[in-house]
């Protein structure tokens, strides 16, 4: 049972790895829209985005990929929350977070595809 098991998530995981650059540019594809004057429903949008990497990647053993994605899910939240658009300083924020956060997903995935 537990090779069936190890097996199944192993097909998860590699799943999840394989969508990680495609959710990735969804996020980024939204800065330019998330400053002052953007959408507040791509900001949520994205938020929700950055969100679901928080938890899912740790569960799927992507661990650094959880916690840079946690640092973006943080700018945005502040934003969400005061029903605004980020500042400029948010938007260089969330665009740093972005590349750490492919590049933490870059190094996991090829760690994942290795195992």
């Amino acid at each position: 049972m537990s090779d069936l098991f190890a097996e199944r998530f192993a097909a998860v995981r590699q799943r999840f790895a394989a969508k990680l650059d495609a959710r990735i540019d969804e996020i980024e594809a939204t800065l330019p829209e998330l400053g002052l004057g953007g959408s507040r429903d791509k900001l949520a949008h994205a938020h929700r985005r950055a969100h679901d990497l928080c938890g899912v990647g740790p569960t799927m053993g992507f661990v650094a990929t959880g916690q840079a994605a946690r640092s973006i899910e943080r700018v945005m939240l502040a934003a969400v929350k005061s029903n605004r658009a980020l500042t400029e300083n948010e938007v260089a924020q969330v665009r740093d977070g972005v590349a750490r956060l492919r590049s933490a997903a870059s190094a996991e995935t090829k760690t994942a595809g290795q195992e």
